[in-house]
């Protein structure tokens, strides 16, 4: 991308956005994209409790019984993961560029998440043949995946994104097999810094890493969709399944 990127903050604590209303909101700014209406975007968001079972999910990933919070079959690529309080996920509504390079945005967005937390002293890197940003400097503690990755593109503009653990309870990651591999472990943020750090602070730095990874022009962020949305749509939520995806990865 080489224009102007807005950052529409959504819903945040008591305000965290349930994922369906989420997904909703990602489907609208999608369709708006497709046809020009709107710059690039890109949402921040906390969820509500949930998990969200991607394409490759295999049933030995789900959780056995009931988990404590809905289990949801979502249209990205990857396996399953969890999303709530604690946890910033952050959804690029962009245009790719031609040809279009699905590998190179899905290293941008790692890129971006490395940045943000050097920025608070953790160094996440990338693991060959594993998706996502991982912490790997503590010689005999398995690695540990500190940001999770699952994107889909559609009429060559991206949804879903990333999700970026800064002070989760880990404990929800227990009963799945998070992103299905069971020969590593989930951390934090603030588990990795040895200090508490929580999504508020992270908001703004993981804007400017975003941006310069993204290749932004400009950018700037407003609170809700801030214009993005007509304002009938804004209050209205849609009914009815997601559409079939076109393309996906």
């Amino acid at each position: 991308m080489d224009g102007e990127l807005i950052f529409a903050r959504a819903g945040f604590g008591a305000r965290a956005v349930g994922y369906l209303d989420g997904w909703d909101l990602q489907r609208r700014l999608h369709e708006r994209r497709c046809r020009g209406e709107i710059p690039d975007s890109c949402l921040l968001l906390e969820h509500q409790p949930v998990y969200t079972a991607g394409k490759r999910t295999s049933p030995l990933d789900r959780p056995v019984g009931d988990p404590g919070a809905p289990v949801i079959d979502v249209d990205r690529g990857g396996k399953i993961t969890w999303h709530g309080p604690g946890q910033l996920v952050g959804y690029p509504i962009v245009a790719l560029g031609e040809p279009i390079d699905v590998i190179a945005y899905v290293r941008a967005l790692e890129q971006a998440l490395i940045g943000t937390c050097a920025a608070f002293g953790v160094a996440a890197t990338r693991v060959d043949g594993r998706s996502g940003v991982w912490v790997t400097d503590r010689p005999g503690r398995p690695d540990r995946k500190i940001g999770a990755i699952g994107i889909r593109v559609s009429r060559g503009v991206t949804m879903h994104g990333f999700a970026l653990n800064c002070d989760c309870d880990l404990a929800w990651f227990d009963r799945i097999v998070p992103c299905g591999i069971s020969d590593a472990a989930v951390s934090t943020l603030s588990a990795e810094a040895g200090r508490a750090i929580g999504v508020q602070a992270v908001l703004d730095v993981a804007e400017r890493h975003l941006a310069d990874a993204l290749g932004a022009r400009s950018w700037r962020r407003v609170d809700g969709t801030g214009g993005l949305l007509p304002p009938a749509e804004v209050a209205h939520r849609p009914a009815g399944p997601p559409p079939i995806p076109t393309a996906v990865s």
